[in-house]
């Protein structure tokens, strides 16, 4: 009898997984060095980067909106937005429809700098993937949707186009 989709991984050790971990772990940490140096020119830190990464993603995004998609507290988001708009990389806009609304757009610097960040992220994964092969870049976009939190993956399936 065939075996259901995914089920013999139910069966890894707890060794398996702690190892697993700790490649999440270091795959993180080699993920966010190249970003993390181009941010300390700036003296910026990630939160900046996922702001600038997201609001290119959406422009016109309301705050609101990041603040979901990020789950930060909105004290936390307007310190990071307050930055990025005092030193040109983000522009935010009045609401047409409603003015109590804040829309966030990358300004041209912020496009620049969003571009050098990506570009960073991209040649690495792109090396990675290329040496693991197509099967396990789709088993890794598999496992990733599903480490995801249900509510988050709606944010996720908006970019299928060019997700991994």
């Amino acid at each position: 009898m065939a075996q259901a989709h995914g089920e013999t991984l139910l069966f890894l050790t707890d060794e398996q997984l702690r190892r697993a971990t700790e490649a999440m772990f270091f795959a993180y940490r080699g993920f966010t060095a190249d970003p993390d140096r181009i941010l300390s020119g700036y003296d910026y830190g990630r939160a900046h980067h996922r702001a600038i990464h997201f609001i290119h993603r959406s422009p016109g995004t309301t705050v609101n909106n990041l603040l979901a998609i990020l789950g930060v507290t909105k004290q936390s988001l307007n310190r990071v937005l307050r930055t990025l708009v005092d030193d040109g990389l983000v522009e935010s806009r009045v609401g047409q429809r409603d003015r109590r609304e804040r829309h966030l757009f990358l300004t041209p610097a912020g496009e620049a700098l969003e571009r050098e960040l990506s570009d960073a992220q991209r040649a690495r994964m792109r090396a990675a993937f290329r040496e693991a092969g197509p099967t396990a870049v789709a088993g890794f976009r598999e496992v990733l949707e599903h480490m995801m939190d249900p509510e988050l993956r709606r944010y996720f399936a908006g970019g299928r186009d060019d997700a991994p």
